[in-house]
């Protein structure tokens, strides 16, 4: 699979799908709460999407049957909205938004804490933003795409998480995925080199136990063969010259999170 380098006129466009589905993603987040059914998740989605002149990307996307993922505690990804799955306190669920706008997508995802969670659940979730910040931070002209893989697999060893190895980041622009295919783990100085003008994602799948993964009856949902929790945060970022820019910054420029954040101990 090919990898696009995209020119000044074309990052534009990435940055304003990115910002459209920035800005639904926070939308939908200050929105969560307990009772909150996953089903309700996608309208908010679709009417949101719609009021900013966009279209949902996963909508139909292979088949899938709503706008957005909706990844609830043990789900890695894929998680089909329902009206059956009702958000409780305690929770913690990913919402994947991805944007089409101007014929280019902006793809963007955060795990959010449903009112009070228990330790184990907030340290996953902090562990999953640090492995994503920890892949972002090695990005540059002329690095490594296994770069990124190691940077997020050794932040998770030393957090005492895993990283699910059966899916990963894309390349991202006129198409919602294209090459090429972001490994979440790796070997530094491994894979094709990285180049201004590309476009990614970065969104590393983060365990409490053990990663490997099964998908259920319905063909999307993806779990912990384990029942442990998972989290992941994702953004669509752009290589310069200089280093990266981030597509899908939040729009009051805050982290993703409900509950404040603490540092995480390395051990």
């Amino acid at each position: 699979m090919s990898i696009e380098i995209h020119g000044r006129n074309e990052v534009e466009r990435l940055r304003r799908a990115g910002k459209a589905a920035a800005e639904t993603l926070a939308y939908v987040g200050r929105k969560l709460a307990p009772g909150i059914t996953t089903a309700q998740i996608d309208a908010w989605v679709r009417s949101h999407t719609a009021q900013l002149g966009g279209k949902p990307s996963q909508l139909g996307y292979e088949g899938f049957p709503a706008a957005v993922c909706t990844s609830r505690n043990e789900v890695v990804c894929h998680g089909v909205p329902s009206p059956k799955v009702v958000l409780a306190e305690g929770d913690i669920i990913n919402v994947d938004v991805t944007t089409m706008l101007g014929g280019f997508h902006g793809d963007t995802s955060a795990t959010f804490m449903i009112g009070r969670v228990s330790d184990e659940a907030r340290y996953v979730v902090e562990a999953a933003r640090s492995c994503r910040d920890a892949g972002i931070a090695v990005v540059r002209h002329g690095a490594r795409l296994g770069d990124i893989g190691a940077a997020i697999e050794e932040t998770a060893k030393k957090l005492g998480c895993t990283v699910v190895r059966d899916f990963g980041g894309h390349g991202i622009g006129r198409r919602m995925h294209q090459g090429p295919h972001v490994a979440h783990t790796g070997v530094r100085g491994t894979g094709p080199r990285l180049r201004a003008g590309m476009a990614i994602t970065v969104e590393p799948m983060v365990c409490l136990g053990r990663p490997e993964v099964r998908v259920l009856s319905d063909g999307w949902t993806v779990v912990t063969v384990d029942g442990s929790l998972s989290a992941q945060f994702e953004h669509t970022i752009v290589i310069t010259e200089a280093g990266y820019e981030i597509m899908t910054v939040p729009p009051t420029g805050g982290a993703w999170a409900i509950q404040p954040e603490r540092e995480l101990e390395l051990t």
